[in-house]
């Protein structure tokens, strides 16, 4: 049994993106739904803007996004005005309604820092340990070490 290897040809670029290719009906899909964002932020009012965001179509149905469930609620008494702002554009004339739906965003947390401080006396105390010690990686490490602790001046100005 033998195995033959098809040897696909490169495609330039024009025909991925042309009409027929699957790239093609993504990138139109992508920049319908990029107009529509633009078309619904222009005369939506500027508290709602920032939380509405357009999600996909399907089916004949623009998939509203909103953070807040207050935003949805006013989209959903929204809804036949903005379609209507929708349809007077050609491109969006097969829009037939809206799918609505909430996805909150949580903003990313950042772990918290727990900053440790070293004081001067331990720090002395593991220099000392660095001094006795012979192996020279554990002695590199234990200076690093003590080399972390914060130099704080005294009343008498002395360190």
């Amino acid at each position: 049994m033998s195995i033959k290897v098809k040897r696909f040809r490169a495609q330039p670029m024009s025909a991925l993106l042309s009409g027929s290719g699957e790239l093609g009906g993504l990138m139109r899909m992508a920049s319908l739904i990029e107009r529509a964002q633009q078309e619904l932020r222009d005369h939506l009012p500027e508290e709602v803007g920032p939380h509405v965001f357009v999600g996909g179509y399907r089916q004949g149905r623009l998939t509203l996004i909103t953070d807040r469930a207050v935003w949805l609620t006013w989209l959903r008494y929204e809804q036949p005005r903005l379609l209507a702002i929708l349809q007077r554009r050609p491109e969006f004339e097969s829009v037939l309604g809206f799918n609505l739906k909430v996805r909150p965003i949580r903003p990313p947390k950042a772990p918290l820092r727990q900053s440790r401080q070293l004081s001067t006396t331990a720090a002395d105390e593991i220099s000392c340990c660095a001094r006795d010690t012979e192996d020279p990686r554990l002695k590199r490490a234990l200076e690093r070490l003590a080399s972390h602790a914060e130099c704080r001046q005294d009343p008498d100005g002395a360190e």
